[in-house]
């Protein structure tokens, strides 16, 4: 199969799975989240409520698109766009599954660093959204948005470090690869567990999922930066949200849970996808859990926190994993 098409199937097979995966999480999130608060949750449209994505999507389609005045148009209408695609090009570089067949472009040598790239891409989208509305919500919404981005991604960026010295690749296939001596205890998460742990609090963070959801703190802000923005545009917005949800958690069960690894993978190499579907959704569910149960941060300790305890503590991390790695201590070979 030419190299062309082969990469245009992956490609679109992908973005069906992700939009997919984007619509079901959205009722996994509302369903979870009822079941935690005692309700019920949606369960009207359809079979206990699974044609609920689909009902909701057709009102965002057909709900007037209000455009306010004085907003920048071509930026207004460019900044969901922003938001959603550096979600779905993280994927390119994630191997879901054992082989080939289920890999895009995961042995490129500069994985780890494409992917720091994107998710730094990511808040323009939502910077610029909140500068073109002409709303001072939204132009607030923006301005906490870079900020919480710049104060995390640091700390991101040097848990990422970390995992590539032990992996000594940048290739997100040689980081599975270094995380598979035989049993579970070669995951990063044991043997890097302060580097998972920044990882995991920075990615909220990115995605300024509760508690550091400030982006958008309705009792402050109404909606943030999407307080202008209506209809298809509010639901491009929403997509972008939902599916870096899930690139964020395909990237932590890459760094640091194994990958697609797991048993009689060997034998039956589809396994390796359920495998790591199953972590994908353990991720994702860990994330709706933390919504459900940590009350938002107040804006100067979520900077002080990001500044004053994540950023020292991951170069310090960074630091101790070269040394052990230079001395040679079993385990950090």
């Amino acid at each position: 199969m030419p190299i062309l098409l082969e990469v245009t199937l992956k490609s679109v097979v992908l973005i069906f799975v992700l939009l997919t995966g984007f619509a079901y999480l959205s009722l996994v999130e509302r369903k979870v989240l009822a079941r935690l608060q005692a309700r019920i949750g949606p369960n009207r449209a359809g079979p206990m409520g699974l044609l609920q994505p689909l009902a909701d999507g057709l009102k965002l389609i057909f709900k007037e698109s209000v455009t306010p005045a004085g907003v920048d148009k071509p930026i207004y209408f460019l900044a969901p766009v922003l938001v959603v695609v550096p979600a779905l090009i993280l994927f390119a570089v994630i191997p879901v599954g054992q082989g080939p067949a289920f890999q895009l472009a995961s042995d490129i040598n500069v994985g780890a660093l494409y992917v720091v790239g994107v998710m730094g891409v990511a808040v323009y989208g939502i910077t610029l959204a909140g500068w073109a509305s002409n709303n001072k919500y939204a132009a607030l919404g923006g301005l906490r948005a870079s900020a919480q981005v710049i104060s995390y991604e640091l700390g991101m960026g040097l848990s990422i470090v970390a995992v590539v010295l032990m992996a000594s690749s940048a290739s997100l296939a040689d980081i599975v690869e270094a995380q598979m001596p035989g049993n579970i205890l070669g995951w990063f998460v044991f043997r890097q567990p302060v580097a998972a742990a920044i990882f995991a609090i920075t990615a909220l963070a990115e995605l300024a999922r509760a508690p550091f959801d400030l982006v958008e703190a309705e009792q402050e802000l109404t909606a943030g930066f999407m307080t202008e923005y209506s209809g298809m545009k509010f639901a491009l917005f929403f997509m972008g949200e939902y599916v870096k949800m899930i690139a964020v958690s395909a990237l932590f069960v890459t760094f640091f849970l194994g990958g697609w690894s797991g048993p009689f993978v060997d034998q039956v190499p589809i396994l390796s996808v359920v495998y790591f579907t199953i972590k994908v959704v353990a991720c994702l569910l860990l994330m709706i859990w933390t919504r459900a149960t940590l009350p938002r941060m107040r804006y100067d300790r979520l900077m002080g926190f990001g500044w004053k305890v994540l950023t020292p503590v991951a170069i310090a991390n960074v630091i101790v994993t070269a040394f052990l790695i230079a001395l040679g201590v079993p385990g950090y070979k």
